[in-house]
């Protein structure tokens, strides 16, 4: 099961990140201050509202038991394309190949909606100062930046993470203490694990997707697996450490959030907004300052770059690795000669995130309500799916490997992660066009996108099991 590629020139570059700044890449991609700002207030409005804090709490729980299984074939399978090659190893090519698939539109997805979100921030906050240019201009100047870092090696753009990172959090957690040191609206004592607060109907679709989609990226730690130190040790502490800390910020800030205004003023006081997005700002200006206000405009904005920063070294890996095991042009499987990165795959996907900004903009679409809504929600049920089959594969994986690891790791937390994930993702594509505020067809065929990558991944393998049955045998293999 274990059979591994022997060492070759091209390849990424080895032993360059630890374990600070994987875990502060993962964060980033998390885009905390984006969540709280731009993506809580819409599923505090087209979700369960105060129900927000305690969905957070019972997501991280199922991350973390996910996480056992996903830890376990890390520390057997060193692969950048992770989801891609667990399947692989564990289920076959084929299913390799759709995995593959679903993870390169699944990212895709995500960057772009958050090139719209970027875009839509940076007109408001710069347009204050004077800098004035349309949203997709802001977009496009983060499009040209993000391929340059990312043409580059990893860890000049897990640096430039890091840092805002810090910073996001920092403005982050200002403003929470600041509405807990004035006692907010009064409930600094609700229940945030009340049922008949989380589970709200339809708005639990929302909920699910939103609070889901700021995990998004934990998954990271085995996408650089082949460039970080020490990889057995540093994969699985990195994965805790993010899924904990990212829990336990979310958890906190949106409680403060709610209990700024009170649980039934929470959803009117947001509608009443011009724009959801600002409710943090409101905040901000009331229990703060407006200074506060100010720096955290202009921090969510670099929140909203490093996510999508983070969101574009995913995508150039995943075309990387699809490209070198034949599933992709080979041309997409190469890395730079000096900064061994996965210098084609950034390239192309900036070409992407261009082609895609350009279009909505050209249809005069919102950046917020459709590109980020739409298109990002997208990414949220692919990794749901990706995620489900990877538990799946954990059982599959271990059968053929008996007495290796204990059974609770890689057949009982598996199993209700992959039955959770099966059921939150099925749940999620029902419910799409609700939680979205898409109607037909495009409620149906912006979801039907993860599926129809799928089958189209399925498809190419089948073709390269033909074509190159002993490049098949080796899909997913080490890359020690």
């Amino acid at each position: 099961m274990n059979n591994a590629i022997s060492p070759e020139a091209n390849r990424l570059k080895k032993n360059a990140i630890g374990l600070g700044l994987l875990v502060f890449m993962v964060i980033s991609a998390a885009a905390p201050l984006t969540g709280i700002a731009g993506a809580i207030p819409i599923a505090m409005l087209l979700g369960n509202g105060a129900g927000i804090p305690g969905t957070f709490i019972l997501m991280a729980i199922v991350l973390a038991i996910w996480g056992i299984g996903f830890v376990a074939l890390a520390r057997n399978i060193r692969n950048a394309g992770a989801f891609y090659a667990y399947s692989a190893r564990a289920l076959g090519g084929r299913f390799g190949g759709a995995i593959a698939l679903m993870a390169v539109l699944a990212y895709n997805a995500m960057m772009v909606g958050l090139l719209g979100l970027l875009g839509g921030v940076a007109a408001g906050v710069f347009g204050q100062f004077g800098l004035n240019l349309p949203w997709w201009g802001w977009s496009l100047i983060a499009t040209a930046i993000i391929g340059i870092l990312g043409y580059k090696e990893a860890e000049l753009s897990a640096k430039v993470l890091m840092v805002l990172v810090v910073l996001e959090v920092l403005i982050g957690l200002v403003v929470a203490v600041s509405i807990v040191a004035k006692g907010g609206a009064g409930d600094l004592t609700y229940n945030i694990l009340d049922p008949s607060l989380i589970f709200v109907g339809g708005g639990t679709v929302a909920a699910i997707l939103f609070t889901f989609g700021s995990f998004i990226g934990i998954e990271a730690t085995a996408i650089y697996a082949e460039e970080v130190r020490d990889a057995d040790r540093t994969v699985p502490k990195a994965t805790f450490l993010a899924i904990f800390l990212i829990g336990v910020f979310y958890a906190f800030v949106t409680w403060t959030m709610v209990v700024a205004t009170g649980i039934d003023a929470l959803v009117p006081t947001i509608a009443a907004l011009p724009d959801p997005t600002l409710y943090l700002f409101t905040l901000a200006e009331q229990y703060s300052s407006g200074t506060t206000a100010m720096i955290l405009g202009v921090l969510l904005v670099s929140s909203v770059f490093a996510s999508a920063l983070a969101m574009h070294n995913f995508i150039a890996r995943y075309f990387y690795v699809s490209g070198r095991e034949g599933l992709l042009p080979s041309f997409m499987g190469v890395t730079h000669s000096s900064h061994q990165s996965p210098h084609v795959g950034s390239v192309v996907q900036t070409v992407l995130a261009v082609v895609v900004v350009v279009f909505f903009a050209a249809m005069g679409l919102d950046p917020v309500l459709n590109l980020f809504t739409w298109v990002a929600q997208v990414s949220v049920l692919g990794v749901l799916t990706m995620m489900a089959i990877t538990s799946f594969a954990v059982i599959a994986y271990f059968r053929k490997l008996p007495g290796v690891e204990p059974a609770w790791k890689v057949l009982l937390a598996p199993l209700v992660s992959g039955v959770v994930m099966a059921a939150i993702a099925l749940y999620t594509l029902i419910g799409f066009g609700s939680a979205t505020g898409t109607v037909a067809p495009l409620s149906f065929i912006l979801p039907g996108l993860v599926p129809a990558f799928g089958v189209l991944g399925y498809l190419i393998a089948a073709k390269l099991e033909k074509a190159d049955p002993a490049r098949f045998a080796n899909m997913g293999a080490n890359r020690d």
